[in-house]
């Protein structure tokens, strides 16, 4: 299977270290299936952070998420349980890092999900400030279209990542 990185520099080596914490599945590297996602995603760091945005391809194992090598988290689908964890992955001063709904520690090797965009963002705002219930969050995120992402979190998961090239967008 072919993932997509989008960036504002071709990605030659993967440095986990220099992955931002408090994302939606917690720090790693994030890819999506979705080119034109990737590409939207390059010119957006591009523009924030200088650059040229460039597309870097990896070919995944994906038959590694069947085996028990890996600790593999998976949303098919946007539900409360994946709204609450990442909820709990962007939240810095979430006091349960072991708690199975969060990854700040890293237990999971891959997570893979949908992309809380900034739709999303302003309903978890809604319900964290008491605005709605569980309830109405999970309904409402049935109206939004959303897209996926891979999050790699450990250098044992990256080994299942093989680089195939780059393509520049600028």
């Amino acid at each position: 299977m072919i993932l997509y990185h989008g960036s504002n520099t071709p990605i030659i080596g993967i440095d986990l270290e220099k992955c931002r914490p408090y994302k939606d599945f917690g720090k790693g590297f994030y890819l999506t299936v979705f080119k034109e996602q990737a590409i939207t995603m390059a010119k957006r760091v591009s523009k924030l952070f200088g650059g040229t945005p460039y597309v870097t391809s990896f070919d995944f194992d994906a038959t590694c998420l069947n085996n028990k090598l890996l600790s593999v988290k998976k949303f098919d689908e946007p539900t409360t349980d994946w709204a609450i964890f990442v909820i709990n992955n962007r939240n810095k001063n979430f006091p349960n890092i072991s708690d199975s709904m969060c990854n700040h520690d890293n237990k999971y090797d891959i997570v893979i999900g949908a992309i809380a965009n900034d739709d999303i963002a302003l309903l978890f705002r809604s319900f964290e400030r008491g605005l709605i219930d569980v309830e109405r969050l999970t309904k409402e995120m049935e109206y939004k279209k959303l897209t996926n992402q891979y999050s790699f979190h450990t250098k044992k998961a990256i080994s299942y990542l093989k680089r195939v090239g780059d393509e520049c967008y600028g």
